[in-house]
């Protein structure tokens, strides 16, 4: 089986290359979804995260309050730190599950795990291949804002805290260009997918 790592930017298009390379026939794990089951009443960081933050990051239905998590980390290093400990290793355990269960059914398949931040905790050093999606800044704000409950403050917050897409280009077998259309980033996607299937054959 190959393991292809993607990642990228805040809003540089990671979800329709991963939707794409899903449809192409790979099998697409994201590592957002794994963070929310996590988070989740009886997933393994739920009691740390009402720990650490206190009962106040609840909805009235004892579920977290993600909105209001972001607000307890944001542009606070020691508090997203904090998080990220409760958060990471369970949600890469959930990963290698999944990633073994795949294998066991197609050991020839392609396994691709999109997240946000593989370059920055070194997690892209766990795969065959790494796939970067980028577009210039401007962009990436333009379409981060239309995301409910977006703020431009927020977006380049979150943008400082990832490492400049320079540093993950460096790392990229990969490279996907999304500043144009969707018509275009699938083309790109349809070759890389290509290579990656010749790999794994």
């Amino acid at each position: 089986m190959l393991r292809v790592g993607l990642t990228g930017g805040l809003a540089t298009g990671k979800s329709f290359v991963g939707e794409t390379l899903a449809r192409l026939g790979c099998y697409w794990i994201q590592a957002d979804q794994l963070g929310h089951e996590v988070l989740a009443p009886g997933g393994e960081a739920y009691d740390g995260a009402v720990a650490e933050f206190g009962r106040g990051i609840l909805k009235a239905d004892g579920s977290v309050d993600r909105p209001k998590l972001a607000r307890e980390v944001f542009g606070r290093a020691d508090r997203l730190a904090a998080l990220n400990r409760l958060v990471h290793p369970p949600v890469i355990r959930r990963q290698e599950e999944l990633l073994r269960e795949f294998e066991a059914r197609e050991p020839d398949g392609i396994a691709v795990v999109e997240a946000a931040i593989l370059v920055e905790t070194g997690s892209h050093a766990r795969f065959d291949r790494l796939i970067v999606t980028h577009c210039d800044e401007e962009t990436q704000i333009e379409r981060a804002l239309r995301r409910e409950g977006a703020t431009r403050e927020a977006i380049l917050a979150r943008l400082s805290r990832q490492a400049p897409l320079e540093e993950k280009l460096k790392e990229a077998d990969f490279v996907v260009d999304t500043s144009g259309g969707k018509e275009d980033t699938a083309l790109q996607v349809k070759r890389i997918y290509e290579t990656l299937r010749s790999i794994a054959s």
